[in-house]
């Protein structure tokens, strides 16, 4: 009769320890995603507001320049930021620098200050 071996569970999210690298890695690929997704509804609302004469146009411009305009472009903004600055973590880490434990969660963190940071600049000068 064969014996029945204990066989090790697969890693999943119970049990791994949720840090700020998981983050970032699962950010690059939402901020990817929302950015290409934003590009492709505004430029498709641009494109058909233009081609339907200057009222869809001039609700188009109205809303692009109004206060949902200015969040979304704040929030894509942070959004270019961050996976951006993600994209060259793992170039980095491509190159094979930035795997230790410390280097990768600080490099990690950096993303996240930088990209708020390089926003609250991005739109201080705009707004200012």
């Amino acid at each position: 009769m064969a014996t029945q071996h204990k066989r090790p569970l697969s890693p999943h999210l119970t049990i791994w320890r949720w840090g700020v690298n998981m983050t970032v890695s699962i950010l690059h690929r939402a901020t990817g995603t929302a950015m290409a997704t934003a590009g492709v509804i505004g430029f498709t609302w641009w494109l058909v507001a233009a081609a339907s004469g200057p009222d869809a146009y001039q609700r188009f411009h109205d809303c692009a320049t109004g206060p949902i305009g200015l969040i979304v472009g704040i929030g894509l903004t942070w959004t270019f930021f961050q996976h951006m600055f993600s994209g060259i973590r793992h170039l980095v880490m491509d190159i094979g620098a930035g795997y230790e434990l410390r280097t990768n969660k600080t490099w990690a963190l950096m993303t996240l200050v930088g990209s708020v940071l390089a926003t609250i600049i991005v739109w201080a000068t705009i707004l200012l």
